[in-house]
């Protein structure tokens, strides 16, 4: 970035990034031990919600890990990637598990090229249940002429795994932008959704590129970054992005904060990106003067149940010490849908 007009930070926005980093993953690390809270002092951490320093680490994305990107029953290469594309748009948890048991088990391409995939879906909608979650906004529009999203969805999956060399492509990529671009040229994957897509594929043992790769910044990103900065110079908001990762921990030392990051892996783009959208939500309590389209946070903060193993991408090689590793999900041969309900509700 030789030659660039530097951002200037706003101090206070700027400090409390990574105060709240430290604070947000130091109670992360204590509730995967097993501590009895309260685990902060932080009135604004102690209220409401926020998702974990790393996103790998956050309810859903947990969930994707272990029983998607590396299920206990094997599925073939595109499959799975239909399943981690699928799994996504919807990224809620119960939906999945409904499907799994209106299907027998995850569904395949073989799925939604019969109609079952579509036909269990819209029995769900029939049934009253809410098919999408409610953390961000899909690309709502009728890309497809179908009229109802989960319809619209499944001619997009059809388009994507039935009817183009898509699958071939994404397996034969060169690098993780590659992968953002091939799924963003698909009508309804707008520039955050291919993004976390993307991400997720990454996951598994289908590609392997560094998170710090490429990177996307959500709206959420957006206004934290305008916050945190009264000036980003002549950087982009994917360059600002990097700039944090390459300078966390001088920035944690210069705070004599103390921080280790996910079992000794480094925050990467993908969790800057998201610290950004979560450094927003705190500033709505902790600086409110810095008015953004947001002005409060939603979420209150509610523990729910007792820690539970964590699970990360064994290419990773990091190790969980302060939670036990469940080890034996790589090797398990079978599970049941149900039998995983409890943990899904209660992972943190």
């Amino acid at each position: 970035m030789t030659g660039m007009q530097r951002p200037t930070v706003r101090p206070e926005a700027f400090d409390i990034f990574w105060r709240f980093t430290a604070e947000r993953h130091r109670v992360f690390e204590a509730r995967a031990s097993g501590e009895r809270g309260p685990w902060t002092e932080d009135p604004i951490l102690a209220t409401y919600k926020f998702c974990n320093v790393y996103r790998a680490a956050d309810r859903v994305s947990q969930y994707l890990i272990r029983h998607v990107a590396y299920p206990s029953v094997p599925q073939s290469d595109v499959d799975k990637l239909f399943q981690i594309v699928a799994f996504r748009t919807f990224s809620k948890i119960e939906t999945w598990q409904r499907l799994e048991d209106e299907l027998g088990g995850a569904p395949t391409l073989h799925d939604l090229a019969s109609g079952r995939f579509e036909a269990a879906l819209t029995r769900l909608r029939d049934a009253g249940v809410t098919i999408y979650t409610g953390a961000f906004i899909l690309c709502a529009t009728d890309a497809y002429g179908r009229r109802i999203k989960h319809l619209n969805h499944v001619e997009l999956f059809k388009k994507m795994f039935l009817d183009s060399d898509f699958p071939d492509r994404v397996l034969e990529a060169g690098s993780l932008r590659e992968v953002y671009d091939l799924l963003h040229a698909f009508p309804l994957m707008g520039d955050f959704m291919s993004y976390q897509v993307a991400i997720d594929i990454n996951y598994s043992t289908l590609i392997n590129f560094s998170e710090n790769d490429f990177t996307q910044p959500g709206p959420g990103a957006l206004r934290g970054i305008k916050k945190v900065f009264r000036s980003t110079g002549s950087f982009k908001p994917a360059d600002i992005i990097h700039w944090m990762v390459d300078r966390q921990e001088e920035e944690f030392d210069r705070r004599g904060l103390e921080f280790n990051g996910l079992f000794g892996r480094r925050i990467h783009a993908i969790d800057a990106q998201n610290l950004f959208c979560e450094t927003d939500k705190y500033c709505r309590e902790a600086l409110p003067a810095l008015a953004s389209a947001r002005s409060r946070i939603k979420a209150k903060f509610a523990p729910a149940g007792q820690p539970l193993p964590l699970f990360f991408p064994p290419k990773w090689g990091i190790r969980p010490t302060s939670a036990p590793v469940d080890a034996a999900h790589v090797t398990a041969s079978t599970h049941s849908t149900s039998q995983f309900r409890d943990y899904a509700l209660q992972l943190f």
